[in-house]
């Protein structure tokens, strides 16, 4: 085979619509032809003790290996096993509690029909994904998922496309089906993704990535602006919080409000005589410790700002938060 030095790009285009055309044609002729026994397959894999077991070869076994992946990660406990493996010794990783999903297009891999007596007298239920229902797979089984396709979008109807696009979507009709029947959430989805940026999102709270203690910039109303500039500096979060006597925040004073406050009064103007009080923003936006570190994001978003003060239920100065801490946790 030799790569063709007249690169049709028209022709390339042409085939790849064509090749999505058939293969969404496949899906939707899929589910119209859903019925009950996909409810009874649910039902089992509800029921199931164990784990279910996804099974297949070639093409099959890559897309079954997606499928266990996906409901493993979705509420539904789920492992691929190799047939050919399982015919010598993995066998065993399947329990009585399990439940089997074996996948072929044909119906009739080898490796996988030679287990399947096995299965069948282990008291394990199995349930088929085949393009071939009435094949030994699926006479084995006792719920038959039809995902047989017209044709491949391969030209030559041989390379499996669309018969694994279809058996990809049907696993995936599996796992959202499953997820919502256990009611499952986002917040589950997260902790079974702790190292991604949902799980991040959706576990890390205020308290997890907050300044707190001394690092925290703080006067009280009646320090002067020159030392509430030198808090500013040495914290380096470019703000300092006003809280009273008790803690309670009061206001809060920034970088850019002391821009603000010599265009207005003139570089000539006397700043020393001014206090924390004279200068503060009152009410400053603030959030709580327990609240999702992705809530204060879009605080800060929502006001324009980039730090956001932690206060408790008393309204009292715990912590302080900024774009940089939520950058570096991966928040955002």
């Amino acid at each position: 085979m030799s790569l063709n030095p007249h690169f049709d790009a028209a022709r390339a285009l042409a085939m790849a619509r064509e090749t999505l055309s058939i293969e969404a044609q496949a899906v939707t002729a899929m589910a119209l032809r859903l019925n009950e026994t996909f409810a009874a397959a649910v039902t089992s894999m509800l029921s199931c003790r164990g784990r279910v077991v996804v099974m297949g070869m070639g093409k099959s076994g890559h897309i079954g290996r997606k499928i266990a992946a996906t409901l493993a990660s979705t509420g539904t406990p789920a492992m691929f096993v190799h047939p050919a493996e399982a015919s010598h010794g993995d066998l065993g990783m399947i329990t009585a509690d399990d439940v089997v999903l074996g996948i072929s297009n044909s119906g009739e891999s080898e490796e996988l029909t030679a287990i399947l007596p096995l299965i069948k007298r282990m008291g394990v239920p199995l349930i088929a994904l085949t393009g071939r229902p009435g094949s030994t797979l699926g006479r084995h089984a006792m719920a038959v998922l039809d995902s047989s396709v017209d044709k491949e979008a391969c030209p030559h109807n041989l390379a499996p496309t669309a018969s694994t696009t279809a058996q990809l979507a049907m696993g995936d009709a599996l796992a959202v089906a499953l997820l919502d029947a256990r009611g499952f959430k986002a917040d589950d989805f997260a902790r079974s993704h702790p190292g991604g940026a949902l799980g991040r999102k959706l576990l890390t709270h205020v308290s997890d990535v907050m300044r707190s203690g001394t690092d925290v910039p703080r006067v009280g109303p009646r320090s002067s602006l020159m030392e509430l500039m030198g808090v500013i500096s040495a914290k380096g979060l470019g703000m300092s919080a006003v809280v009273d006597a008790d803690g309670r925040v009061l206001g809060i004073f920034t970088d850019g409000d002391l821009r603000r406050l010599i265009e207005k009064t003139g570089s000539s103007a006397d700043l020393r005589a001014l206090q924390a009080a004279d200068v503060m923003h009152p009410d400053p936006r603030t959030v709580r410790a327990d609240a999702l570190a992705v809530e204060a994001a879009g605080v800060m978003e929502a006001s324009r700002i980039t730090s956001v003060l932690v206060v408790d239920g008393d309204g009292r100065l715990i912590g302080a938060l900024n774009t940089n801490d939520l950058m570096r946790s991966k928040v955002i």
